[in-house]
């Protein structure tokens, strides 16, 4: 008696967790739209759920697969659920002989492409490969027609019944839902659209200052609404004058993300955009074009001319290193004495700026220097050189 009684609140609430948590599915049953799940998935769902960890103090509920199926049994018996039978809908005759049909014309299509392979062997190995591929795909075509098994197996539609023995088996059986609990999100939505509409019909008996603030608020959204869609038209209407004026040369669109699927602030950016479409554009693009192969054209001849400039002077350098050879010798006998020179004029001055000189030197220094530029002004100019 216990057993065909009320549920327990264990009881329901397992059969809760089990409702909004194992994957179900929907199709039809005796003419009505039912949601069922598969016997093994329920199972697991209950082994993963808190009743199958133990308290303290306590043994957990489900330890085996085999206490859990106990345990379905006993909601079944409760009529939460009830078990069902598929039943996999049955093609008519007419269907069945059109797939003969078929078939027996594909049959007589093989045969006349046969005879034709026969007759054509003496024909080119091209066109001997070309059949053969054909061939090919026309069978690939027919393995993956909807008539083969597999494809049947997924694709066939099947309907419910209700099944004689009601029995909880672990496996693919199949387990139609009676319980149908209202969820915690429906019940709080449905609480809060009938709090709206209460508040909404007691709007008479507010304070004054929420009607006042309510009334603000709704003119304030109507006008925001009416302005939006005012400038969804003008923004048209401007594109069309401008277009018009224009020859359709000019496309301005005056905020164009504003009927666009974007978010609230990404609507009103950016504020416009303005396209050219007249000849000149088209013009100035091949304009670019011609540019762009120019400078390609330069940049080649440049490298041309460059690589040139780079061989006439390897050209020069080896030659003048002949003719730089001998004269390197003399010139690098007079740059020697030249060095030597100059060498011993630093010594001597170098030498000078460390002794003490007297009055009477500097003054024979002067003298003699004096001399010596006499003599060799009256000297003639043959001489010199």
């Amino acid at each position: 008696l216990q057993e065909v009684g009320e549920p327990f609140k264990e009881e329901k609430a397992v059969a809760k967790y089990l409702r909004f948590n194992c994957p179900t599915k929907s199709t039809n049953m005796m003419g009505h739209r039912v949601d069922y799940f598969i016997a093994s998935k329920a199972v697991d769902c209950l082994l993963d759920s808190k009743w199958a960890k133990a308290k303290k103090g306590e043994e957990a509920l489900f330890t085996t697969r085999e206490s859990v199926v106990d345990y379905c049994n006993r909601l079944l018996k409760k009529q939460f659920f009830h078990r069902a039978l598929k039943v996999m809908k049955m093609k008519p005759d007419k269907d069945i002989k059109k797939e003969k049909e078929k078939g027996k014309a594909e049959s007589g299509k093989e045969e006349e492409k046969k005879s034709k392979k026969e007759s054509g062997k003496d024909e080119k190995t091209k066109k001997e490969k070309e059949k053969k591929k054909d061939g090919e795909k026309e069978e690939c075509k027919k393995d993956e027609t909807p008539g083969t098994p597999k494809k049947k197996e997924t694709k066939r539609k099947f309907k419910l019944e209700p099944h004689e023995d009601q029995v909880f088996l672990d496996g693919n059986e199949v387990y139609v839902w009676i319980y149908d609990p209202v969820h915690f999100k429906t019940f709080a939505m449905g609480l809060v659209l009938v709090i709206a509409v209460i508040a909404a019909t007691l709007f008479p008996l507010w304070p004054a200052e929420m009607r006042v603030g309510v009334y603000y608020l709704s003119v304030g959204a109507g006008c925001f609404v009416a302005s939006i869609l005012l400038l969804a038209v003008a923004r048209c209407i401007l594109f069309l004058i401008i277009w018009l004026i224009t020859g359709g040369r000019h496309h301005f669109w005056f905020l164009p993300n504003l009927t666009a699927d974007v978010g609230f602030i990404d609507s009103f950016r950016p504020l416009y955009t303005h396209e050219y479409k007249g000849p000149k554009a088209d013009l100035k693009k091949e304009e670019k074009s011609e540019s762009k192969k120019q400078q390609k054209y330069d940049s080649e001849e440049k490298s041309d001319s460059e690589k040139k400039e780079e061989d006439d002077g390897k050209t020069e350098a080896t030659r003048n290193s002949g003719t730089d050879g001998s004269g390197g010798e003399r010139h690098s006998d007079t740059d020697s004495d030249r060095r030597e020179d100059d060498r011993s004029q630093h010594s001597s001055g170098n030498g000078n700026d460390f002794e003490m000189i007297t009055k009477e030197e500097l003054e024979q220094q002067t003298d003699e220097g004096e001399d010596e530029e006499e003599d060799t002004e009256s000297r003639p100019l043959h001489e010199k050189s």
